[in-house]
């Protein structure tokens, strides 16, 4: 139908007959010419309709209207001298017309394409026409290109890509399941996956060695922007190797993609372990376009004559006082603002925020009286600081001071008045030897999942055990992780019990696993990918909705198909389920 795309056309094409095909992007009447921006997959170009050429296109143009699908024939020319449009592709040439097709017309649009200022309820309604914005189909078609140089490089690298089940048992992986009713099985359901993981550890003790998929997951947790109930992630596994070795095929797979998306990134990645990302910065995902280091200053506190501060570093295993220094933001922020920072982070826990200012003749604030000379000076000493900086500080048990000064960091650190983030630089990090498990509400919890091969559980303190487990991290979003893996029966039993997991527990939920691990199963380990999270960062969107077709919103539902719906009596009675009313009060 077509015999070029819109804008590979170009002025070597000048006096060529050509036919190209598309959408009606905008339509202008000029005293009897009329102008068409022509829309395809690849751009614009101008279709000029004048009588004198072909009445009969003439004719036609007129009544064409936005969105209206066109086929056109005619011949490539130059604009001419001022006529020209450099903000398009095609900006020099244009097609004269003969011959005009309008192949489907369209209704008036809920709104306009590329519109941003549309809400969210309206445009994922017609998600099929914000799909026609060009800034879409290329997110879309750069996508394309990452899944495809991730199988191309796994390929290369010995990986057999394997389908695994949609339709499974449900265990506890740390998210809700979204569960299936069976049909045959009375009173059983189904769960989808909300990982592979142990799917690919039996792929593994099969001896298929190297594995991978490009996934779809599925997890019943509330949403954020970078959360889906449905997401993809790019899945690995392999036998007989190392923490080194996984990490080496993670950095060439992402360095790969990039590169398929024409941006380069460079490996090996930084790394630190997730002691320090939590000591420095407060997050076990920290991002390192910046600096804003905290720093730990407890044991100057301990000496302070503020009781408060005092009995909170008599603690230091279970507290935390930490200083955060940004550099010239006395310059930049009055004592109002300053104040407001305290505000931001009382929504966090904090139960206040000191703040020093640096000035000419010395260390100022309201905290000063407090200290000796001595003590003031070995704070000036330990956080370098000069005329025009700000040190804020954080005191109390340490996961709360973590949690609210790594987001002080944040906050400071994208505030209109500092700007630090550049957001064209791609800061990769390798965040290693997490704890194996966390502690809440006094249970015992996985840190990553059960299946995590322990450093040594030899440790007084269960949330002292560290895990050969590692996470990628990029410009503070966490990409993705893994772990080696539990390979030996009796280590996997000793984890279930750490866990409070009953040998009929563990049984129940895991009995396959667990048989599969006695019969020879190898060492192995791997790692998972976002994909869409990958992708929002690689198109500089800012959320993962932008990058997956057709999302969901943040209550889980699709208003383009109006799903979830009710389902009629006769569904249900098959599957043996009956609808109980909420009596109302």
């Amino acid at each position: 139908m077509r015999t070029h795309y819109c804008t590979d056309l170009n002025e070597t094409n000048v006096g060529q007959e050509v036919t190209v095909v598309g959408w009606a992007n905008s339509y202008r009447d000029h005293g009897g010419i009329i102008f068409i921006d022509l829309r395809d997959k690849t751009g614009l170009i101008q279709l000029t309709c004048d009588p004198e050429d072909s009445a009969e296109a003439h004719k036609i143009a007129d009544s064409v209207r936005d969105e209206y699908v066109l086929v056109a024939k005619g011949k490539v020319r130059l604009r001419g001298e001022g006529l020209t449009n450099p903000r398009l592709k095609t900006g020099a040439i244009e097609i004269v017309v003969d011959e005009l097709v309008i192949e489907n017309k369209s209704a008036p649009l809920p709104f306009v394409i590329g519109d941003k200022k549309v809400g969210e309820e309206t445009t994922l309604k017609y998600r099929y026409l914000e799909l026609r914005d060009q800034s879409m189909y290329e997110a879309f078609r750069l996508r394309s290109k990452a899944a495809i140089a991730a199988r191309n490089i796994l390929d290369e690298n010995g990986f057999l890509e394997v389908e695994t089940p949609i339709l499974t048992k449900s265990t506890p992986e740390g998210a809700r399941d979204y569960l299936v009713p069976s049909r045959v099985h009375n009173g059983e359901f189904y769960a989808l996956p909300q990982s592979p993981q142990l799917f690919k550890q039996l792929l593994m003790v099969g001896g298929f060695d190297r594995y991978f998929q490009i996934a779809k997951c599925f997890r019943d947790e509330d949403l954020r922007a970078d959360r889906q109930p449905e997401f993809t992630q790019i899945d690995v596994e392999m036998s007989f190797c190392d923490q080194e070795e996984v990490i080496k095929v993670a950095e060439d797979l992402i360095v790969a993609m990039f590169k398929a998306c024409d941006i380069e990134v460079t490996a090996p990645f930084n790394r630190m372990t997730h002691k320090d990302a939590m000591e420095k910065y407060g997050s076990d995902k920290p991002d390192m376009r910046y600096g804003l280091e905290m720093v730990d200053v407890i044991d100057i506190f301990e000496r302070c004559d503020n009781e408060i501060f005092t009995n909170i570093a008599k603690k230091p295993h279970v507290n935390r006082i930490k200083a955060l220094k940004v550099p010239g933001a006395d310059l930049v922020f009055s004592k109002r603002e300053m104040k407001s920072f305290e505000d931001y982070v009382r929504k966090f826990g904090a139960q206040g925020l000191g703040y020093f200012q640096m000035k000419e003749d010395g260390l100022k604030g309201p905290l000063t009286k407090f200290f000796s000379e001595e003590d003031i000076q070995l704070l000036i000493d330990r956080l370098g600081m000069e005329i025009g900086d700000v040190v804020f500080f954080g005191a109390g048990d340490k996961k709360t001071v973590w949690d609210y000064m790594g987001r002080l960091r944040i906050f400071i650190a994208e505030h209109e008045k500092m700007n630090l983030v550049d957001p064209n630089k791609y800061e990769f990090l390798w965040v290693v030897d997490f704890p194996m498990f966390e502690v809440e509400d006094g249970r015992v919890k996985a840190l990553h999942h059960p299946f995590t091969m322990p450093k040594d559980t030899d440790k007084d303190d269960v949330e002292d055990i560290e895990s050969i487990a590692y996470d990628i991290v990029l410009n503070g979003v966490e990409l993705g992780g893994g772990s080696i893996r539990i390979h030996k029966e009796e280590v996997q039993a000793e984890i279930f019990k750490l866990l409070g997991i009953s040998d009929e527990e563990a049984r129940e939920k895991f009995g396959f696993l667990l048989d599969a691990l006695k019969f020879g199963a190898p060492p192995h380990g791997g790692f998972a990918i976002g994909f869409d999270r990958l992708m929002m960062l690689i198109t500089k969107k800012s959320s993962i909705r932008d990058v997956i077709a057709f999302p969901k919103t943040q209550k889980a539902s699709c208003i383009l198909t109006e799903a979830p719906s009710q389902v009629d009596n006769e569904q249900l009675r098959d599957l043996h389920i009956r609808i109980r009313e909420q009596v109302k009060a």
